[in-house]
């Protein structure tokens, strides 16, 4: 089993930055992806962010540039470095982890990002 912890989210000013943390605990080692995805009220959950197992990394154009997501092999911890923040980025953020062989999801509980003045 693996175990997701998220932190770092709370209110922030337009253009301000906040990085959040993803603690990842138990057999983490054999990953496909770490991703962050976030939920905006009414709105369907989006990808912002993913990390492949061998460091590869992509963005949807609507971050890209702003956020940078990373991850601390050695603490099994998954980061998302966001700048320049939007009213638009207000979201819940959520952490995920994903393996193959057998498939295997996993999420974080979430952790909410507010952007306003």
């Amino acid at each position: 089993q693996v175990q997701l912890v998220e932190s770092g989210g709370g209110l922030v000013q337009p253009g301000g930055s906040l990085r959040l943390s993803c603690a990842a605990s138990g057999s983490v080692s054999s990953f496909y992806v770490m991703a962050w995805h976030r939920q905006a009220p009414g709105k369907q959950r989006e990808l912002v962010a993913s990390i492949y197992n061998g460091g590869s990394t992509n963005y949807p154009d609507s971050v890209k540039g702003r956020f940078t997501i990373s991850r601390d092999n050695a603490y099994n911890t998954v980061y998302l470095q966001m700048s320049s923040l939007k009213p638009e980025d207000t979201a819940v953020y959520y952490c995920y982890l994903g393996k193959l062989l057998p498939r295997e999801d996993y999420w974080g509980q979430g952790t909410q990002v507010t952007v306003s003045s």
